[in-house]
């Protein structure tokens, strides 16, 4: 039945919570996968059915009027209770969830994902599969919107009190370099000191990780490149353009430059990384810890073996926790 303008819908407050918290229709529909026009004409809707204005959709960004204000406390006090009557379904029964909406940062999409979501499905015949692709903050903020169910990414720091976390793998950065400039007996550092680096943007949480890391070593060097795609750091890399900081996720997504490019430990401290999975508490039962499961087994056969047999030095280094 199609939702009308007489008539209060979950979708259509699940909507107006998007379009408070993004102060944009055109980032709530982002967030929840929908056309804009789609989005205003539910919020036209919901006015009609409430009998109040709720947005002042003429200002930047779009604001609440007192109606509004009132009417937000108690849509996330209905949005919360559906997710919990979700969630005794899904407890009861996960073989019964039609939806299930999934956030996987980049280092993942071409070759474990597809093969996670093949994995699942064959467990969950009714279910439709969501997923989304980012960075790690992105994802955390969806997931904090309510606008994901379960996201893979990078720690980032503190946990918020609402979410579950399954640590999975734990990764060591590694420099990079065009095949045979190093001299892996002479001062490393030195003779990076003397090449330019190709920087990971500082606009992302690891381009900014990495680069307090060099500042903290006193290692901070002049860059030419930053850029955000780990494809063009290491094409770059493997022309000679400079050397670079990554992590073995980042070199298996590139795997075509291989031949080209000299793999080997920073010669600083160590720097590394964990990926975890993050969902909000009690929502989805046990399937969080399941899917974390599924994961290590698809990491450890696609990612960490490949690797250690081509870089025995990285035992350790790269990890299933």
């Amino acid at each position: 039945m199609e939702s009308g303008p007489g008539r209060i819908t979950l979708w259509a407050i699940e909507i107006f919570v998007a379009t408070a918290d993004e102060g944009s229709i055109s980032a709530a529909a982002r967030r929840l996968g929908a056309s804009p026009s789609a989005v205003s004409q539910q919020l036209t809707n919901l006015e009609t059915a409430v009998g109040a204005s709720l947005l002042l959709r003429n200002t930047r960004p779009v604001a609440l009027t007192p109606a509004g204000e009132m009417f937000r406390r108690r849509a996330t006090a209905i949005i919360a209770e559906a997710e919990l009557a979700r969630a005794e379904i899904a407890q009861r029964d996960l073989s019964s969830l039609t939806r299930f909406r999934l956030g996987v940062i980049e280092d993942f999409e071409a070759d474990v994902t597809p093969r996670l979501l093949a994995r699942m499905s064959d467990r969950l015949k009714e279910c439709q599969f969501l997923l989304e692709t980012g960075a790690s903050h992105t994802l955390i903020d969806q997931l904090d919107h309510r606008a994901l169910d379960v996201i893979v990414a990078a720690d980032m720091g503190d946990k918020a009190d609402w979410a579950e976390t399954h640590p999975i793998l734990t990764e060591g950065f590694v420099g990079v370099a065009p095949k045979g400039i190093i001299d892996h007996n002479g001062d490393l550092q030195k003779q990076l000191r003397d090449f330019p680096l190709v920087q990971y943007s500082k606009r992302h949480h690891m381009g900014r990780q990495i680069d307090e890391h060099l500042i903290a070593n006193k290692f901070k060097l002049p860059h030419k490149f930053e850029l955000d795609s780990y494809h063009a750091i290491l094409a770059m890399v493997a022309q000679g353009a400079g050397w670079t900081i990554l992590t073995p996720l980042a070199l298996q997504r590139a795997r075509r430059f291989a031949p080209n490019l000299d793999v080997f430990a920073l010669p600083m401290t160590p720097l590394e990384r964990t990926i975890s999975l993050t969902a909000r508490q009690g929502i989805l039962g046990d399937m969080p810890n399941e899917v974390a499961d599924h994961l290590k087994d698809l990491l450890q056969e696609i990612v960490v073996t490949p690797v250690i047999r081509q870089h025995d030095w990285m035992t350790g280094v790269l990890r299933i926790l």
